[in-house]
């Protein structure tokens, strides 16, 4: 068999159990314009203000606050780094801090039209996250800091939808 490049191939051995998911949340981010920082030596540098949004879904229900940005890196043209930190209130008024690490890569035209605020089918935009969830120890949302969650995005012009699932 050929292996596709960028598609890992085989299975692992038995006696160690493969992670499932479990469907946590979906998080709905509204953002500003960006503040462009320009090209910088790390490349293309700005910075999306976070300013507001929900989340929904069997486990955790609230809002997102006006306080947090995205802070994106694109050191070519078809790869973006983003590192997106803000807070959740939820429904039952805690709050959550979320420090979203992703990585989104495209063509160089599909990313160019994204940035530009421009739709473009997810389908051809490779959106995926590895948010760390962090709420106050004594509270009821304390487990989020002992597991791991993964997630998928997608960029409309005015916001990010992220899904996020915890890592079994």
């Amino acid at each position: 068999m050929n292996a596709v490049p960028g598609k890992p191939t085989g299975t692992p051995p038995n006696e160690i159990t493969p992670p499932e998911l479990a469907y946590l949340a979906t998080i709905d981010v509204e953002v500003e314009a960006p503040i462009m920082i320009g090209n910088t030596v790390d490349g293309l540098r700005k910075i999306v203000p976070i300013r507001g949004g929900r989340v929904t879904g069997p486990e955790l229900n609230g809002t997102v606050l006006d306080a947090g940005a995205d802070f994106q890196q694109y050191p070519i043209d078809t790869v973006a780094y983003l590192a997106a930190d803000y807070v959740l209130k939820t429904d039952d008024g805690h709050h959550v801090l979320v420090e979203n690490r992703a990585l989104r890569t495209g063509s160089t035209s599909d990313l160019n039209k994204l940035m530009n605020g421009e739709h473009v089918d997810p389908e051809r935009i490779y959106f995926r996250c590895v948010p760390r969830l962090s709420a106050d120890r004594s509270g009821p949302y304390a487990w989020m800091s002992e597991v791991l969650f993964i997630g998928s995005g997608v960029r409309s012009p005015n916001g990010v939808r992220i899904d996020i699932s915890q890592v079994l």
